[in-house]
């Protein structure tokens, strides 16, 4: 796993003996519906150039992160330690409780709302679950689009959240209910 936690200063400590029980599921491409290039560890590590696209120009001043960036190779980027607090949800709500960055880990994937995910990423998040299950007190899954419905739509109407959830059951110590919501 790439580790790019020194570069990404979008993240600060979580609210004392607040457990981390929540992940979220993201989708970003930068630019949009487009794969590969550097953009998103740029949004990351505040080194956007907002002259590189016209996006850019829209987004640059954004102060974001997310734990972890899996690429539509599979490579798994780390941005901020899960045990502290990424800038990843916004404004949030889950089981009436808001502020879903003090208490959840952030995963992005390299995708849209417009094509489906690969194969490789469904795996590589699966298995990163999997060991965040075992480190932390996980009590479910989530698309962003759950915990801020109206306001965001990833990971999209092209995340197989029933492939996550069978990937999931096959791992010994995950047992996962069906979709949309993987819970524990």
């Amino acid at each position: 796993m790439k580790d790019l936690t020194p570069h990404c200063p979008n993240h600060d400590d979580r609210p004392p003996g607040e457990p981390i029980r929540l992940i979220v599921i993201h989708a970003i491409s930068l630019p949009p519906d487009d794969f590969g290039g550097p953009g998103v560890e740029q949004l990351f590590t505040n080194a956007l150039d907002p002259e590189a696209h016209p996006y850019y120009a829209t987004i640059g001043h954004l102060r974001v992160s997310a734990h972890y960036f899996i690429r539509r190779d599979g490579e798994t980027i780390c941005f901020v330690d899960p045990d502290r607090r990424a800038w990843h949800a916004g404004a949030s709500c889950w089981n009436g409780r808001e502020r879903c960055n003090d208490f959840s880990i952030g995963i992005e994937l390299e995708g849209c709302d417009t094509r489906p995910f690969e194969p490789v990423q469904y795996e590589r998040l699966a298995a990163l679950v999997a060991e965040l299950k075992r480190r932390y007190p996980i009590e479910a899954v989530v698309g962003h689009s759950d915990i801020a419905p109206g306001r965001k739509t990833d990971p999209g109407p092209f995340f197989d959240w029933n492939r996550l959830n069978a990937l999931l059951a096959r791992r010994d110590d995950i047992r996962a209910d069906a979709h949309p919501h993987v819970k524990f």
